[in-house]
């Protein structure tokens, strides 16, 4: 199976793994003052959290089968 995303798509599943990831960096980071740090940290934790599922939805919906994909078609990121 070859999994085809378009730019926003791809973009959007990247954007949520970064801010949970962010968030839960800021989590487990010292820098920043422990009020502010966990704040910002549950935040981001929270809203990545939150579009994982319409990202993997958006991700598995645009399964194609090889079989459909035509000679001209675009060179899809595989899964």
């Amino acid at each position: 199976m070859n999994l085809v995303l378009t730019t926003q798509v791809f973009g959007f599943v990247v954007g949520t793994r970064v801010a949970l990831a962010f968030g839960l960096g800021l989590l487990l980071a010292d820098r920043i003052p422990a009020p502010r740090r966990r704040a910002l940290g549950l935040t981001l934790f929270a809203i990545g959290a939150a579009t994982t599922i319409p990202a993997a939805l958006s991700v598995f919906g645009r399964r194609v089968p090889e079989r459909s994909l035509g000679a001209g078609a675009a060179s899809p990121m595989r899964a």
